[in-house]
């Protein structure tokens, strides 16, 4: 039997370095706010997807003005948001029931392709746990006291998200106490001895963080229009 695909859209962010009136994941592109497109897309791969929005306390009144104002009519169910990213997932999870598939991604990546989404089900289907990486382009350098060195940028890769974790795999491992290390929900679920699967993401799928990453996703929103 096919397991309930659920996807967790984490929407914490202040929006500090965009100098925005409101957090970014409420900032217009295209038309409506960056967090409508995030849950768009994944209601696009699969229209019976169980959406769960992670929203600080503090905002859930403004996204419920927000979805009235724009007609948004997508179902989705809302959690609170904990103080770190990690105790936000761990409140999410909680509404997961059944045994899942479960996504989590920033509600600020609403360019993620339907390919990279899918190829994330699809490997976590097989292995359990799947995030998204592309390869760096740049030559990078590793810093250590006053000095740096040239690595090999052939052996890292850039992570993004959905992250894709069986549910019962992603609910164990966010049973352990919080850690400062723990930077993503690959290092959570890795940290709890399950080996990672890397699939290919898409170089759109920035994460939006900057004045100049709304102008990106406005230009490649419109030009896909």
């Amino acid at each position: 039997m096919e397991k309930q695909k659920v996807a967790l859209i984490m929407a914490g962010g202040k929006g500090l370095r965009m100098n925005a009136p409101v957090p970014k994941q409420f900032l217009e592109i295209a038309g409506k706010p960056v967090l409508m497109h995030t849950l768009e897309v994944f209601k696009n791969y699969d229209p019976v997807i169980e959406l769960i929005l992670v929203l600080p306390a503090g905002q859930i009144d403004f996204w419920k003005e927000l979805c009235k104002k724009y007609a948004f009519e997508i179902n989705h169910q809302i959690a609170t948001g904990g103080e770190t990213r990690f105790h936000s997932v761990k409140n999410g999870l909680k509404l997961v029931n059944l045994p899942s598939l479960v996504a989590v991604h920033d509600a600020v990546r609403p360019l993620v392709s339907i390919e990279t989404i899918s190829r994330c089900f699809n490997e976590a289907e097989k292995s359990g746990a799947a995030i998204p990486v592309i390869e760096l382009n740049d030559s990078i350098r590793e810093l250590f006291e006053e000095n740096s060195k040239s690595v090999d940028r052939n052996k890292y890769r850039l992570i993004q998200t959905p992250q894709v974790f069986d549910s019962e795999i992603l609910k164990k491992a966010y049973l352990q106490e919080y850690s400062s290390l723990f930077t993503d929900d690959a290092s959570v679920v890795e940290n709890a001895g399950t080996k990672i699967n890397l699939v290919e993401g898409n170089r759109e799928n920035i994460k939006i963080t900057t004045e100049h990453d709304l102008i990106f996703a406005e230009m490649i929103m419109r030009q896909n229009v």
